[in-house]
């Protein structure tokens, strides 16, 4: 793979005209696709196989017409101080609302809360239900704005509205921090490289295979039914993986250049060895993103793979469009070590020459990553023990974590749904906001109507339950729903008990009768979609881990070394997990991350973070072991390779991982919590993983393990294909037939690729 990957880097640096002009016109082609394409929906939590999906489908098929997948919306109101919806001048006025809520051409049906028990018992709240026809996908702006203007009048009129439901969603914001969080990468390569030039290629570069990425996700969105977090999150995962692989080959070319080889040479090179390393490195963060699919949650599953083509591009990017820039950079982009001066343009072979004593000179001097290293091949079981205690006590909070689904409670304070749903629980209680539909299937029955009173009856009897309405029958008499109102907010455990009490109960009824009682709606969708979500969680890992660990073998022909990383993985989103639910579900530190209310952790963060901070963990251990085991397999003990490997590799992978944090750090601004969640969850995932799994325990077992660490039994050798990462296929052709500077493979070399 080195010889074939030197090729294709010593060719984008030669043809950079073509290489760069094939990458800008691709974007083009995205962004005239995305600029036609109609802005991104948001994603439904539907799941098949689910009791509440097969009760979803029952109200389509037995409720024609009834719009059962429609967008909601209440419209909720409060009288004035000392006065009551009730009082003639109030409900007029609601009344008049109700009017101008049924106008719309997307309305299916408007509740009088008059007429539809709205109004609470005090009588100081009252709420408008409006079901519209199509979902809040393709809910129109107009529908939108009607409804708004419609509470905008009840407003003026002197009375407290505001509004709540999916019919008002909208695409969420990331905010300023997202754009600071670049600013942070820009800075953090300009200290890297100490120049301008050499900074700015890896930001232009993820730009461009961000901008692929999300513009075809764009393009694709209505035709596909991507989610508007989709195009987020690949622009997240993106943008942080996409500046990384850029910026260990810049290095990598860097130190080459250092070496005395020609530009082109060193950049064939660097292609060769880091762009390997890149390649792995990419392959995991595709595994685990593709891997989201055996979950079975269709908007789990486009996510990740529309993230994991973000990640692919990115690699292809990384592989050609950096050679190519490079090419046009010339000698604007150093050697490692060297400082800035004028040069003239016949100080080409005194500046190589230069270079290499420099290179020599500075590489006698240990710098920051060599005295680490040394210190902890001489400590490895303080600093492993270290490690352990402090991420195991890091992960203490994930024993208790609770799972669910955002709802309009997760809302910040200032938006309209967020006080709709307060308004809601002042006046009925908090399980107003979510009520359970409750679809009982009678055709199997002798008797429907006594089996609709019957279930009303056990549903009466449970916990938590503070009103349940009669039962509504289709036309043909056979089927009805009920509504169920908990007691408690739609989050809570009790709430979660309240459906799997009523799904005991219906149980018992289908034994009795042969009718089939089931619940859905929000609630228990979210409910559902959590239970899916802990039920994939493990096989998940088994598969992703698995894989991996596979082709780290591969890699590293070690079995000890893939072993170490897999496990050290799991320590760090152990910890991670143990920071987010000290954060958003314990209030740790809530007001810092803007965190308005706190609750049970997204169902999805725990599997995301699987997924997402296991590829990027095996990014740092790829680049960080494959310089060991390259200084290793020639000729370095154990020990010294280690040191070796950090000698290269620490200042880079370090910068690496603050400019991921970077990334991920400037979308908690979000204003969509789930977003805020995951850029919180995978930036300190990040810190734990890359500061004390890969810097400190790492070396440590290595150190501990010594030669045994890169044991590998002699029959799996065989088998194993050669792939090269460590470069040797170069170093050996160099050395053969070139014999200088600038040598490396020629043709023939595919042969043996």
């Amino acid at each position: 793979m080195a010889t074939l990957l030197y090729r294709l880097g010593r060719f984008a640096f030669r043809r950079r005209h073509f290489t760069v002009l094939f990458w800008v016109a691709l974007l083009a082609l995205a962004g005239v696709g995305a600029a036609g394409a109609p802005v991104a929906g948001n994603s439904s939590f539907s799941i098949p196989g689910t009791e509440a999906q097969k009760a979803f489908d029952v109200l389509e098929e037995r409720f024609p017409g009834a719009s059962a997948d429609g967008a909601t919306a209440r419209v909720v109101f409060k009288a004035p101080a000392g006065e009551k919806m009730t009082d003639a001048g109030n409900k007029a006025i609601v009344q008049d609302t109700v009017g101008e809520l049924s106008d719309g051409s997307e309305v299916a049906r408007v509740t009088d809360p008059y007429q539809g028990g709205g109004v609470s018992e005090d009588g100081t709240v009252a709420y408008a239900s409006v079901s519209y026809r199509v979902s809040g996908m393709e809910l129109e702006e107009s529908s939108r704005d009607s409804l708004e203007d419609a509470a905008e009048g009840a407003r003026d009129a002197g009375l407290t509205v505001e509004i709540g439901g999916d019919a008002l969603q909208t695409v969420p914001e990331t905010g300023a921090t997202e754009v600071i969080g670049i600013g942070v990468a820009a800075v953090v390569l300009v200290i890297t490289f100490g120049s301008l030039v050499a900074a700015g290629l890896p930001l232009l570069t993820a730009l461009i295979g961000v901008g692929i990425g999300v513009a075809s996700i764009t393009a694709l969105a209505s035709t596909l039914e991507l989610g508007s977090t989709t195009s987020i999150l690949a622009t997240m995962i993106g943008l942080a993986v996409g500046i990384d692989y850029a910026l260990f080959i810049v290095s990598r070319y860097r130190a080459e250049l250092a070496e005395g080889r020609e530009h082109e040479d060193a950049a064939g090179r660097a292609v060769g060895t880091a762009g390997s390393a890149v390649v792995f490195a990419g392959l995991t963060v595709v595994i685990a993103l593709v891997g989201l699919s055996v979950v079975n949650i269709p908007m789990l599953t486009k996510m990740g793979i529309a993230a994991a083509g973000t990640v692919a591009i990115a690699v292809l990017i990384a592989l050609t469009m950096v050679p190519a820039l490079l090419g046009y950079a010339g000698r604007r982009v150093r050697a490692a070590g060297e400082k800035g001066k004028r040069r003239g343009r016949g100080d080409e072979e005194k500046e190589n020459g230069s270079a290499r004593g420099k290179a020599q000179e500075k590489a006698q001097r240990p710098n920051m990553g060599t005295r680490w290293a040394r210190f902890v091949v001489r400590r490895p079981v303080a600093v492993l023990l270290l490690g352990v205690v402090g991420l195991g006590a890091a992960a203490i909070p994930a024993s208790s974590l609770e799972l669910g689904l955002p709802d309009d409670g997760s809302q910040p304070t200032s938006t309209t749904q967020r006080r709709a749903y307060d308004l809601l629980s002042e006046g009925f209680g908090p399980g107003s906001n979510g009520p359970l539909v409750v679809v009982v299937d009678a055709r199997n029955s002798d008797d429907p109507d006594a089996v609709f009173r019957q279930t009303g009856d056990d549903i009466k009897a449970l916990d938590d339950v503070v009103a349940v309405s009669p039962a509504v029958p289709n036309k043909t008499g056979d089927t009805a729903t009920i509504t169920v109102v908990p007691d408690s907010k739609p989050s809570s455990v009790a709430t979660e008990d309240l459906v799997h009490d009523i799904r005991d109960a219906g149980a018992g009824i289908k034994t009795d009768t042969g009718a089939d009682v089931l619940v859905t709606g929000a609630t228990a969708m979210n409910i559902d979609v959590s239970q899916k979500l802990n039920d994939a969680l493990v096989p998940y890992l088994t598969l992703v881990v698995g894989l991996a660990f596979l082709l780290l073998i591969v890699v590293f022909r070690s079995i000890l070394v893939p072993l170490k990383a897999a496990l050290g993985f799991l320590l760090s989103v152990m910890a991670a997990l143990g920071a987010v639910v000290a954060v958003f579900q314990w209030g740790w530190l809530s007001g810092l991350m803007g965190v308005e209310e706190t609750g049970p952790v997204m169902s999805m963060m725990p599997i995301f973070m699987v997924g997402v901070v296991f590829g990027l963990a095996m990014d740092y251990e790829v680049f960080l072991v494959t310089r060991m085991r390259e200084a290793y397999v020639h000729g370095e003990e154990p020990g010294e390779a280690v040191v070796t490997g950090f000698r290269h590799g620490a200042r880079v992978v370090s910068a690496a991982a603050v400019i991921m944090m970077a990334v991920f750090a400037g979308f908690i601004g979000s204003s969509e919590s789930m977003v805020k969640m995951i850029g919180f969850g995978l930036a300190i995932a990040v810190f734990f993983d890359a500061f004390v799994v890969r810097m400190a325990i790492v070396p440590a077992v290595l150190a501990l393990l010594g030669k045994k660490a890169w044991w590998l039994p002699k029959w799996l050798d065989r088998a194993l294909p050669n792939v090269d990462v460590e470069g040797e296929g170069l170093r050996t052709d160099a050395d053969a037939g070139a014999g200088g500077k600038g040598g490396g493979p020629d043709d023939r070399d595919l042969a043996r690729v």
